[in-house]
Protein backbone atom coordinates (compact mmCIF):
# COMPACT_ATOMS: atom_id res chain seq x y z
CA UNK A 1 0.00 0.00 0.00
CA UNK A 2 1.48 3.33 -1.05
CA UNK A 3 0.92 6.54 0.88
CA UNK A 4 -0.31 9.62 -0.90
CA UNK A 5 1.90 12.67 -0.82
CA UNK A 6 0.21 15.79 0.56
CA UNK A 7 -0.46 18.62 -1.88
CA UNK A 8 2.39 21.13 -1.96
CA UNK A 9 1.95 24.35 -0.01
CA UNK A 10 0.07 27.02 -1.91
CA UNK A 11 0.09 30.77 -1.29
CA UNK A 12 -2.82 32.80 -2.63
CA UNK A 13 -3.49 36.54 -2.57
CA UNK A 14 -6.68 38.47 -3.26
CA UNK A 15 -6.62 42.03 -4.51
CA UNK A 16 -10.14 43.01 -3.64
CA UNK A 17 -11.73 41.62 -0.49
CA UNK A 18 -15.41 41.93 -1.34
CA UNK A 19 -17.92 39.15 -1.94
CA UNK A 20 -15.64 37.01 -4.12
CA UNK A 21 -12.46 37.69 -2.16
CA UNK A 22 -14.08 36.91 1.17
CA UNK A 23 -15.90 33.78 0.03
CA UNK A 24 -13.02 32.30 -1.93
CA UNK A 25 -10.49 33.39 0.69
CA UNK A 26 -12.41 31.68 3.48
CA UNK A 27 -12.83 28.43 1.58
CA UNK A 28 -9.18 28.30 0.57
CA UNK A 29 -7.87 29.29 4.01
CA UNK A 30 -9.71 26.36 5.58
CA UNK A 31 -7.78 23.89 3.46
CA UNK A 32 -4.51 22.48 4.81
CA UNK A 33 -1.38 23.84 3.21
CA UNK A 34 -2.96 27.01 1.79
CA UNK A 35 -2.05 30.48 3.03
CA UNK A 36 -4.29 33.38 2.02
CA UNK A 37 -3.51 37.09 2.08
CA UNK A 38 -5.73 39.95 0.91
CA UNK A 39 -5.85 43.67 0.31
CA UNK A 40 -8.75 46.03 -0.30
CA UNK A 41 -8.98 49.80 -0.71
CA UNK A 42 -11.61 49.82 2.03
CA UNK A 43 -8.86 49.08 4.54
CA UNK A 44 -7.92 52.76 4.27
CA UNK A 45 -11.40 53.79 5.40
CA UNK A 46 -11.66 53.50 9.22
CA UNK A 47 -15.44 53.15 8.95
CA UNK A 48 -15.10 50.02 6.82
CA UNK A 49 -11.74 48.58 7.81
CA UNK A 50 -12.83 47.21 11.19
CA UNK A 51 -15.55 45.01 9.67
CA UNK A 52 -13.14 43.61 7.07
CA UNK A 53 -10.56 42.89 9.74
CA UNK A 54 -13.11 40.96 11.81
CA UNK A 55 -14.14 38.88 8.80
CA UNK A 56 -10.53 38.14 7.86
CA UNK A 57 -9.57 37.16 11.40
CA UNK A 58 -12.53 34.77 11.63
CA UNK A 59 -11.75 33.24 8.25
CA UNK A 60 -7.99 32.86 8.69
CA UNK A 61 -7.10 35.40 5.99
CA UNK A 62 -4.16 37.74 6.52
CA UNK A 63 -4.95 41.34 5.52
CA UNK A 64 -2.10 43.53 4.30
CA UNK A 65 -1.73 47.29 4.00
CA UNK A 66 -1.11 47.29 0.24
CA UNK A 67 -1.57 45.15 -2.85
CA UNK A 68 2.19 44.71 -3.12
CA UNK A 69 2.43 43.37 0.43
CA UNK A 70 -0.51 41.01 -0.07
CA UNK A 71 1.01 39.62 -3.28
CA UNK A 72 4.64 39.48 -2.12
CA UNK A 73 4.86 35.74 -1.37
CA UNK A 74 1.86 34.54 -3.38
CA UNK A 75 1.97 31.91 -6.12
CA UNK A 76 -1.32 33.11 -7.63
CA UNK A 77 -2.70 36.62 -7.21
CA UNK A 78 -6.45 36.94 -7.75
CA UNK A 79 -7.80 40.24 -9.00
CA UNK A 80 -11.36 40.45 -7.66
CA UNK A 81 -12.45 44.09 -7.89
CA UNK A 82 -15.17 45.92 -9.80
CA UNK A 83 -14.88 45.84 -13.58
CA UNK A 84 -14.01 49.53 -13.71
CA UNK A 85 -10.92 48.93 -11.54
CA UNK A 86 -9.52 46.07 -13.62
CA UNK A 87 -6.85 48.18 -15.33
CA UNK A 88 -5.89 49.89 -12.06
CA UNK A 89 -4.98 46.54 -10.49
CA UNK A 90 -2.84 45.56 -13.48
CA UNK A 91 -1.07 48.92 -13.67
CA UNK A 92 -0.12 48.61 -10.01
CA UNK A 93 0.83 44.95 -10.43
CA UNK A 94 3.40 45.97 -13.05
CA UNK A 95 5.39 47.38 -10.17
CA UNK A 96 5.31 44.39 -7.84
CA UNK A 97 4.44 41.16 -9.67
CA UNK A 98 7.34 38.72 -10.03
CA UNK A 99 8.10 36.42 -12.95
CA UNK A 100 7.19 33.31 -10.91
CA UNK A 101 3.72 34.63 -10.05
CA UNK A 102 0.44 34.64 -11.99
CA UNK A 103 -2.22 37.34 -11.93
CA UNK A 104 -5.61 35.60 -12.25
CA UNK A 105 -8.10 38.27 -13.27
CA UNK A 106 -11.67 37.35 -12.28
CA UNK A 107 -13.20 40.75 -13.05
CA UNK A 108 -16.10 41.15 -15.46
CA UNK A 109 -14.26 43.44 -17.86
CA UNK A 110 -14.57 43.65 -21.64
CA UNK A 111 -12.50 41.37 -23.87
CA UNK A 112 -10.46 44.33 -25.10
CA UNK A 113 -9.78 45.46 -21.52
CA UNK A 114 -8.62 41.96 -20.59
CA UNK A 115 -6.48 41.70 -23.73
CA UNK A 116 -4.85 45.04 -22.94
CA UNK A 117 -4.14 43.91 -19.39
CA UNK A 118 -2.57 40.70 -20.66
CA UNK A 119 -0.41 42.55 -23.17
CA UNK A 120 0.83 44.99 -20.53
CA UNK A 121 1.98 42.20 -18.21
CA UNK A 122 3.35 39.78 -20.78
CA UNK A 123 5.42 42.59 -22.31
CA UNK A 124 7.26 42.65 -18.98
CA UNK A 125 7.62 38.88 -18.85
CA UNK A 126 4.79 38.55 -16.30
CA UNK A 127 1.99 35.99 -16.34
CA UNK A 128 -1.68 36.92 -16.79
CA UNK A 129 -4.72 34.66 -16.93
CA UNK A 130 -8.24 35.90 -17.55
CA UNK A 131 -11.12 34.34 -15.67
CA UNK A 132 -14.83 34.69 -16.35
CA UNK A 133 -17.12 33.77 -13.46
CA UNK A 134 -20.21 32.31 -15.10
CA UNK A 135 -22.75 32.32 -12.24
CA UNK A 136 -23.44 33.95 -8.87
CA UNK A 137 -20.82 32.80 -6.37
CA UNK A 138 -22.86 32.81 -3.15
CA UNK A 139 -23.95 29.16 -3.22
CA UNK A 140 -21.18 27.30 -5.12
CA UNK A 141 -18.29 29.38 -3.74
CA UNK A 142 -14.99 28.26 -5.26
CA UNK A 143 -16.87 25.56 -7.18
CA UNK A 144 -18.58 28.17 -9.35
CA UNK A 145 -18.01 27.66 -13.07
CA UNK A 146 -15.08 29.77 -14.31
CA UNK A 147 -13.85 30.00 -17.88
CA UNK A 148 -10.16 30.79 -18.26
CA UNK A 149 -7.89 31.98 -21.03
CA UNK A 150 -4.24 32.73 -21.56
CA UNK A 151 -0.95 30.93 -22.03
CA UNK A 152 -0.74 30.01 -18.33
CA UNK A 153 -4.44 29.17 -17.90
CA UNK A 154 -3.91 25.41 -17.97
CA UNK A 155 -1.24 25.64 -15.29
CA UNK A 156 -3.53 27.70 -13.04
CA UNK A 157 -6.37 25.20 -13.52
CA UNK A 158 -4.05 22.30 -12.69
CA UNK A 159 -3.12 23.98 -9.41
CA UNK A 160 -6.56 25.24 -8.33
CA UNK A 161 -9.00 22.60 -9.55
CA UNK A 162 -7.63 19.92 -7.17
CA UNK A 163 -8.28 22.49 -4.40
CA UNK A 164 -11.96 22.69 -5.30
CA UNK A 165 -12.25 25.14 -8.18
CA UNK A 166 -14.09 24.44 -11.43
CA UNK A 167 -11.92 26.18 -14.04
CA UNK A 168 -12.35 25.28 -17.69
CA UNK A 169 -9.69 26.55 -20.07
CA UNK A 170 -11.28 27.81 -23.28
CA UNK A 171 -8.46 29.51 -25.15
CA UNK A 172 -4.81 30.52 -25.11
CA UNK A 173 -6.00 33.90 -26.40
CA UNK A 174 -7.13 36.50 -23.89
CA UNK A 175 -10.67 37.75 -24.54
CA UNK A 176 -12.76 34.72 -25.42
CA UNK A 177 -13.64 33.84 -21.83
CA UNK A 178 -14.66 37.42 -21.06
CA UNK A 179 -16.70 37.66 -24.27
CA UNK A 180 -18.62 34.56 -23.23
CA UNK A 181 -19.28 36.03 -19.80
CA UNK A 182 -20.46 39.43 -21.05
CA UNK A 183 -22.67 38.04 -23.80
CA UNK A 184 -24.38 35.93 -21.14
CA UNK A 185 -24.62 38.94 -18.83
CA UNK A 186 -26.50 40.97 -21.43
CA UNK A 187 -29.23 38.34 -21.22
CA UNK A 188 -29.20 37.66 -17.47
CA UNK A 189 -28.89 41.23 -16.26
CA UNK A 190 -31.27 42.43 -18.93
CA UNK A 191 -33.89 39.97 -17.68
CA UNK A 192 -33.29 41.19 -14.13
CA UNK A 193 -33.87 44.80 -15.18
CA UNK A 194 -37.05 43.88 -17.07
CA UNK A 195 -38.43 41.84 -14.20
CA UNK A 196 -37.85 44.66 -11.71
CA UNK A 197 -39.82 47.16 -13.80
CA UNK A 198 -42.56 44.66 -14.63
CA UNK A 199 -42.97 43.62 -10.98
CA UNK A 200 -43.14 47.21 -9.70
CA UNK A 201 -45.62 48.31 -12.34
CA UNK A 202 -47.73 45.18 -11.73
CA UNK A 203 -47.77 45.84 -7.99
CA UNK A 204 -48.71 49.48 -8.51
CA UNK A 205 -51.74 48.45 -10.58
CA UNK A 206 -52.62 45.47 -8.38
CA UNK A 207 -52.28 43.02 -11.26
CA UNK A 208 -49.25 41.01 -10.11
CA UNK A 209 -51.07 37.68 -9.85
CA UNK A 210 -52.45 37.94 -13.37
CA UNK A 211 -49.13 39.09 -14.85
CA UNK A 212 -47.12 36.30 -13.20
CA UNK A 213 -49.77 33.72 -14.13
CA UNK A 214 -49.59 34.86 -17.75
CA UNK A 215 -45.82 34.66 -17.76
CA UNK A 216 -46.02 31.19 -16.22
CA UNK A 217 -48.32 30.06 -19.01
CA UNK A 218 -45.97 31.44 -21.65
CA UNK A 219 -42.82 30.08 -19.98
CA UNK A 220 -43.93 26.92 -18.11
CA UNK A 221 -41.98 25.69 -15.12
CA UNK A 222 -40.84 29.08 -13.84
CA UNK A 223 -42.14 30.66 -10.63
CA UNK A 224 -42.13 34.26 -11.81
CA UNK A 225 -43.18 35.77 -8.49
CA UNK A 226 -40.27 34.03 -6.76
CA UNK A 227 -37.92 34.97 -9.57
CA UNK A 228 -38.92 38.63 -9.29
CA UNK A 229 -38.14 38.66 -5.57
CA UNK A 230 -34.88 36.77 -6.06
CA UNK A 231 -33.56 38.99 -8.83
CA UNK A 232 -34.60 42.21 -7.12
CA UNK A 233 -32.69 41.12 -4.02
CA UNK A 234 -29.59 40.31 -6.05
CA UNK A 235 -29.61 43.69 -7.77
CA UNK A 236 -30.25 45.51 -4.48
CA UNK A 237 -27.10 43.91 -3.04
CA UNK A 238 -24.81 43.96 -6.05
CA UNK A 239 -26.26 46.56 -8.40
CA UNK A 240 -23.23 48.83 -8.46
CA UNK A 241 -20.86 46.02 -9.40
CA UNK A 242 -23.33 44.68 -11.94
CA UNK A 243 -23.76 48.14 -13.47
CA UNK A 244 -20.00 48.37 -13.96
CA UNK A 245 -20.08 44.96 -15.65
CA UNK A 246 -22.84 46.05 -18.02
CA UNK A 247 -20.88 49.16 -18.96
CA UNK A 248 -18.09 46.80 -19.98
CA UNK A 249 -20.64 44.87 -22.06
CA UNK A 250 -21.70 48.16 -23.68
CA UNK A 251 -18.05 48.86 -24.48
CA UNK A 252 -17.72 45.42 -26.06
CA UNK A 253 -20.76 46.02 -28.26
CA UNK A 254 -19.54 49.46 -29.33
CA UNK A 255 -16.16 47.98 -30.30
CA UNK A 256 -18.04 45.50 -32.51
CA UNK A 257 -19.93 48.31 -34.21
CA UNK A 258 -23.17 47.38 -32.42
CA UNK A 259 -25.39 49.72 -30.45
CA UNK A 260 -24.48 49.80 -26.75
CA UNK A 261 -27.67 51.62 -25.76
CA UNK A 262 -29.54 48.62 -24.37
CA UNK A 263 -26.61 47.49 -22.21
CA UNK A 264 -26.15 51.06 -20.99
CA UNK A 265 -29.83 51.20 -20.03
CA UNK A 266 -29.47 47.90 -18.15
CA UNK A 267 -26.48 49.34 -16.29
CA UNK A 268 -28.52 52.41 -15.37
CA UNK A 269 -31.37 50.22 -14.08
CA UNK A 270 -29.08 48.18 -11.82
CA UNK A 271 -27.37 51.27 -10.48
CA UNK A 272 -30.69 53.03 -9.92
CA UNK A 273 -31.98 50.10 -7.82
CA UNK A 274 -29.16 50.71 -5.34
CA UNK A 275 -28.99 54.51 -5.37
CA UNK A 276 -32.74 55.13 -5.59
CA UNK A 277 -34.44 52.15 -3.93
CA UNK A 278 -38.22 51.95 -4.23
CA UNK A 279 -40.28 53.05 -1.25
CA UNK A 280 -41.75 50.17 0.74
Amino acid sequence: MTSQNPAPALRLAFIGYGEVGQLFGRQFARQPGITVTAYDLKLHDPAKAEALERIAQTDGVHLEASAAEAARAADIVFSAVTASSTRDVVEEALGYLAANQVLFDLNSASPRTKAGCGEALTARGLAYVEGAVMAPVAEPGIRVSILAGGAQATGVAEVLNPRGMMIRVVSDTIGRASATKLCRSIMIKGIEALIMDSARASAAWGVSDDVFASLGATFPGQDWAHLARLMDGRVARHGIRRAAEMREAAQMLAELGLSPSLSEAIADAHERRVLQPPAD
